[in-house]
């Protein structure tokens, strides 16, 4: 008998929990940085030094941190289901939890790419430098999707939630497009749970379950409602 699938779209919540720093606070800063100066194609036009300094600063802050119960949690619960994670984040701690099927939206830290061609892509764990060339000359920079520019992976995360028999949301508001927008491409009558210190507005979704807990006490309680 094949396992039912379940779905779940994270962000920033989740891996807060670890120490990393949501993008968004209340003062509209990023790390002390406004999001214009270093996480557009502008800001990597005026000044690249500065964006390579600051992602290579929270690339650093993504290695030394670990992750939590609720990454662990949602990896176990491939021992019962068919689990696929869908993250706006940008760090590696649900990987580094076990989780086997992970697809990052807004690209991933522990990556670079050429700044020409988004196809040419490699791991790194060090700094990028300016003069860092991709094979094709160009210089290299995060592979990061960032404000302002297309999100590609969506086109790979649509088909996922519509197959989805269990759709499950931690630790995001629910705010950010297109991301946002996935829990309209779930079909209307599965299970949907939320998990979230503070519940969003959702009252236009059926089917709906939510836990407002930080995301390690929630991930903690969906698994008590699924797995009996």
């Amino acid at each position: 008998m094949s396992k039912k699938k379940i779905v779940v779209l994270t962000g920033a919540g989740i891996s807060a929990e670890s120490g990393l720093r949501t993008f968004r606070d209340s003062d509209g800063l990023w790390e002390g940085y406004n999001i214009e100066d270093v996480a557009t194609p502008r800001a990597w036009r005026k000044n690249p030094q500065l964006v390579l300094d600051f992602y290579n600063y929270r690339r650093k802050n993504v290695l030394e941190a670990v992750s939590n119960a609720a990454h662990y949690g949602l990896a176990e619960l491939e021992k019962h289901f068919d689990v696929h994670i869908i993250t706006q984040n940008i760090d590696d701690l649900h990987e580094r939890a076990g989780s086997t099927k992970v697809l990052h939206l807004h690209g991933e830290i522990l990556k670079m790419r050429s700044e020409r061609n988004e196809s040419l892509i490699y791991d790194i764990t060090g700094d990028i430098k300016m003069g860092d060339r991709a094979d094709d000359g160009s210089q290299l920079r995060p592979h990061i999707v960032w404000f302002e520019e297309p999100v590609p992976m969506m086109e790979a995360a649509i088909p996922v939630v519509h197959s989805a028999d269990i759709f499950v949301v931690v630790g995001t508001s629910l705010v950010v497009y297109p991301a946002a927008g996935l829990v309209n491409y779930a079909a209307s009558h599965i299970r949907k749970y939320i998990i979230d210190k503070r519940i969003p507005y959702v009252s236009s979704i059926d089917n709906l379950v939510t836990i407002e807990k930080p995301a390690t006490e929630g991930v903690k309680e969906l698994t008590s409602l699924l797995v009996k």
